[in-house]
């Protein structure tokens, strides 16, 4: 009795999905938000993206130093925040090395999301375009960081984890 109550059965119904979509959807109101009032008091935002996604614009030399994946702050220095829900991107300001640039990221290449302020985050499977059979076989082998990573099912987020909680009251 034990192992059916282990046990989920599988779901013909593609619920984790959805529930991607939906939290997707999470960060597209805390752009548009912050994209016409600005982040509110001690609000910032880490936004983790692979960099090797199709459609993602930035500077050169960043993409050498970051070729699969990398974290921006938006906190202080950065301009122009703005969702393109035609195109599904986010694009903003932001300054490397003194040189101001403007980052394109497809909603498709997000990893995470958080906003440590309140303790929230979000992480996310990114969708990867399909590759050619052909370019699947020329694909450089796993970094060891992709070596150790678990299988890419889907996985359930607990908000409780980010959550402030009150001491209770004696």
């Amino acid at each position: 009795m034990e192992d059916d109550q282990e046990q989920r059965p599988e779901s013909l119904l593609p619920y984790e999905e959805w529930i991607e979509t939906a939290l997707r959807q999470v960060v597209v109101q805390a752009i548009n938000h912050v994209g016409v009032h600005g982040l509110p008091g001690g609000h910032h935002f880490y936004i983790t993206f692979r960099t090797d996604h199709p459609g993602v614009v930035i500077p050169p030399r960043v993409r050498a130093q970051y070729p699969r994946e990398m974290t921006i702050v938006l906190q202080h220095q950065f301009w122009d925040l703005q969702y393109d829900p035609e195109n599904r991107i986010i694009s903003v300001g932001l300054s490397f090395g003194g040189v101001g640039s403007i980052l394109v990221i497809p909603m498709d290449s997000l990893v995470s999301f958080a906003d440590p302020q309140i303790r929230y985050g979000l992480r996310f499977n990114p969708i990867m375009p399909d590759a050619a059979p052909e370019a699947a076989n020329e694909a450089e082998p796993p970094a060891a960081e992709e070596q150790e990573k678990p299988s890419e099912t889907p996985q359930v987020v607990s908000l409780d984890a980010f959550r402030r909680r009150t001491p209770p009251k004696n």
